[in-house]
């Protein structure tokens, strides 16, 4: 749960919710560098449901499914009042492996068959 500051951070907030959710999936970015493999965001959809206003908080959700070689990141950010639906997004990301596109990540293809 977040408050929201300024609700032009939206894609900070989706941003922030993907990290927390793979470091609490022990997922460390820094791990995967010193490793020769970088995820990286290739694009993000979003689409605006609803503005949050300064003060309100949110709920930000998100679920990952593989689609070819990229990592699909879905995400929503409900209005923790009455659980409006903000935004919801459609971020894809890739992995790198020692300057190489990747075709797959075991620590994200776990997160995968967890759900």
């Amino acid at each position: 749960v977040q408050t929201c500051a300024l609700p032009i951070l939206y894609q900070n907030y989706l941003e922030h919710t993907r990290h927390e959710f793979l470091e609490a999936n022990h997922v460390s970015f820094a791990e995967l560098h010193n490793r020769g493999i970088d995820a990286m965001v290739s694009s993000i959809e979003i689409a605006y449901k609803m503005p949050l206003r300064p003060g309100d908080t949110f709920v930000s959700k998100l679920y990952i499914e593989k689609e070819g070689v990229r990592y699909v990141f879905h995400q929503a950010i409900y209005r923790k009042s009455d659980n409006k639906l903000a935004i919801k997004a459609k971020v894809n990301a890739v992995v790198v492996i020692n300057g190489r596109l990747g075709t797959s990540l075991p620590e994200f293809d776990q997160l995968i068959s967890a759900k």
